[in-house]
């Protein structure tokens, strides 16, 4: 390269008023060369605080909660940083999760029409919830960083199923306790478990053909229009999604889908078009 970074160019670059093309000139240029490289005035007490800042945080930082709780049940040091890392793609979904089900709840208290209409319209919806945090675990919709998170080792197959897990859990967690609270027989406050895993299940397993949102979304439908199918009784709903029969057809397809799922799971396609 022939040419310099000059007084005034130098003075304009400072000022971020320089177009982006020529910003990356005197990037480049400035990088390879020490003498213009020198004359660049760094604010080092300011460059001080923030590495500081930065090591603290990241280093030697405070565990939050999602964090202590997380080494408690076991979770490697490096596991329980990486999905603390992205509190945005819990605590939304959770937050919405709650709501919902704290009205579906309040709604079930009404009356003894209501309590059975918000029985029937739990069982169909609680196994969907958990496939919609499946679906936003991974990719642009959900992570602003994604294209830099897809440049890094972790990412894929493996960063899929941890933040699925790390997502699902409490989401199903938080619908069991809306479960046990709604009035009813204490048989149906379990009884959508078995569907919502196999969904969640099902989704991965699906995702290693599919892009894992238009897997949530093929499985998640599904699941409506055989409820729709059934019609509004209670049950009708009861006995066909979720008598003893369906329950054991839900455990055999879970079990099918683990094996679908461990067998191709480097196939897993968080997202992009195959």
């Amino acid at each position: 390269m022939t040419w310099h970074v000059d007084a005034e160019l130098l003075q304009a670059y400072e000022r971020g008023s320089l177009t982006p093309s020529r910003v990356m000139a005197v990037d480049a240029h400035v990088q390879a060369c020490a003498a213009c490289r020198a004359a660049v005035p760094a604010d080092t007490a300011w460059l001080d605080r923030t590495w500081l800042a930065v090591a603290d945080t990241v280093v030697t930082g405070r565990p939050g909660r999602a964090e202590w709780l997380l080494r408690r049940v076991g979770l490697p040091e490096h596991r329980v940083r990486l999905l603390a890392a992205t509190p945005a793609l819990r605590w939304s979904y959770l937050a919405a999760t709650a709501a919902v089900l704290a009205l579906a709840v309040a709604t079930a208290y009404t009356g003894q029409s209501a309590a059975r209409t918000t029985l029937v319209l739990f069982l169909v919806f609680a196994p969907v919830l958990p496939v919609l945090a499946v679906a936003t675990a991974y990719g642009p919709p959900a992570d602003s960083m994604h294209e830099i998170t897809s440049a890094t080792p972790m990412a894929g197959p493996s960063l899929v199923l941890w933040r699925a897990t790390a997502v699902v859990g409490p989401a199903m967690g938080m619908e069991m306790i809306a479960a046990v609270a709604s009035p009813g027989p204490g048989w149906w406050a379990v009884a959508w478990l078995l569907p919502a895993f196999l969904l969640c299940v099902g989704t991965l397993a699906l995702a290693t053909v599919l892009p894992l949102a238009r897997a949530a979304g093929l499985l998640g439908g599904t699941w409506l229009l055989v409820a729709l199918a059934a019609g509004s009784s209670a049950p009708l709903v009861q006995g066909v999604l979720f008598g003893p029969a369906a329950q054991v057809g839900y455990l055999v397809a879970v079990i099918a889908a683990i094996a679908v799922l461990t067998l191709r799971r480097r196939h897993l396609n968080p997202g992009e078009s195959r």
